[in-house]
């Protein structure tokens, strides 16, 4: 076919083509909507999530019940000493003993008269090793030593300490007088006692007190001029019955003294001072 008749031929197909009205559609269109179908099995648990940020701390809960009580702990350490009790009262009489059988005496009495002796020249010996070998002067309740080794006042009173007492403490118009008496025998003008000056009042002034640190309140012998006179903190005694204020590191001798034992309930106190 030639060329020019094969152009023929597509002109006349493209103008059949052109000029038919019919379209041809091949569309779907959706049906109706179909039953729900079975629920399917629970699937496998999936992986935890991040930890959530803290929430807000709750309102406190009441308190719960009381526990058990616990073991017991191990004993602790031994307390202080206390001090001691009041004396009872006196108990009920006991009964009345048997009648003890008659015996001679006469024997024993001679053994108790030379004990009784023999006790009393006892008694001599230690009074004369106190007053003469030891020197000591005494009261009722008390020893006192005079000692010549000269001391400031603090090592006056340390030395005391190591003897068993401390700086005599004349708290007495009688014990100020033996002690007077004592320094006037043995050929002495003055000695150290147990008198401090301790710290000024709120007030500013000076107010003294004993040894054992009890206030000076019933009895003082001093000489007035003197303590008004000075500032001194110590205090001695004189062979007059005075008393004087004295600088602390002066050295003199001292006079200490010494509680005498009571024995009480089988337990003797302390025996006489060396």
């Amino acid at each position: 076919m030639s060329p020019l008749l094969r152009l023929c031929v597509l002109l006349a197909m493209f103008s059949y083509i052109s000029a038919s009205t019919e379209v041809c559609t091949n569309s779907l269109l959706p049906g109706a909507k179909g039953d729900q179908g079975v629920t399917g099995e629970e699937g496998d648990q999936g992986k935890l999530g991040k930890s959530g940020p803290p929430g807000v701390p709750g309102v406190p809960g009441e308190p719960g019940l009381k526990g058990e009580e616990g073991h017991t702990g191990k004993m602790g350490p031994v307390g202080d000493k206390g001090d001691r009790g009041h004396n009872g009262l006196d108990g009920p009489t006991g009964l009345k003993g048997k009648e003890g059988t008659t015996c001679d005496c006469g024997r024993y009495r001679k053994v108790v008269e030379q004990l009784d002796a023999n006790v009393g020249k006892l008694k001599n010996a230690v009074k004369f090793v106190k007053n003469v070998v030891l020197g000591l002067k005494e009261t009722e309740e008390r020893y006192y030593l005079l000692v010549k080794e000269p001391r400031r006042f603090r090592e006056a009173s340390m030395n005391c300490k190591l003897r068993g007492g401390t700086l005599a403490m004349p708290k007495t118009s009688n014990t100020n007088r033996l002690m007077a008496d004592y320094i006037s025998q043995a050929g002495l003008t003055r000695v150290f006692v147990g008198v401090q000056v301790q710290n000024k009042d709120m007030d500013g002034t000076r107010g003294y007190m004993f040894a054992d640190s009890t206030p000076l309140q019933v009895f003082a012998a001093w000489s007035q001029e003197e303590k008004l006179a000075t500032n001194s903190s110590c205090v001695e005694l004189l062979n007059t019955g005075t008393w004087s204020p004295v600088e602390c590191e002066t050295s003199m001798f001292f006079i200490c003294e010494f509680p005498k034992s009571k024995r009480r309930g089988g337990r003797g106190g302390r025996g006489t001072p060396i």
